[in-house]
Parts: C-alpha cells; structure tokens; sequence
C-alpha cells in the first residue's frame, strides 16, 4: 500500500498513546513516533504547544497535516476516512 507519511507525538507512558500506535499497527500504516517526554526532539513538547491547539497526546500528523488525537483517529478509522487520508486520496 503506498501511504502518506504518518508521525505520531507521543509520551511513553500515555495509555492513550499506546492505544493510537496499536490501532495505526492494526490497519497496517508505517509511522514514525516521536515521544515528547525522552527530550528526542530539538524543541520538545514546545513545539508541539506552538502548532497545535490540544495540549495532550497522542497527536497524529499525517502528510505533514495536524489530524488530530486519539479520538479523532478513532472516528476516522470508524468512517473510513482514515484509510483515505494515509492513501492520500483526500
């Protein structure tokens, strides 16, 4: 399947961000996890406060684009739409 670039910010220690990972694993999607609280990134959680509006994780970018977090991955995953927009037919 070719599929748009997907990054999830997480925190190791977040349920809800081991649940987001388990469903991007479970529909096949290649991601990349950049966890906030190891310090990895240049600007840390900063970063993230600044481009974002929601102050939590996980959050899902997907082709460079903010989708959103947990819950909104889920909706889309439940609609279909998820698979649209990692296909990049959206």
């Amino acid at each position: 399947m070719n599929q748009m670039g997907v990054v999830l910010y997480t925190k190791a220690k977040s349920f809800s961000c081991w649940r987001a990972k388990r469903l991007l694993r479970r529909n096949g999607y290649a991601f990349e996890v950049l966890d906030l609280a190891d310090g990895s990134e240049e600007d840390g959680g900063g970063w993230v406060d600044r481009t974002i509006s929601q102050k939590r994780v996980p959050f899902v970018f997907i082709d460079g684009r903010p989708v959103g977090g947990l819950r909104e991955i889920v909706a889309l995953d439940a609609s279909g739409a998820l698979d649209r927009l990692v296909q990049g037919e959206v």
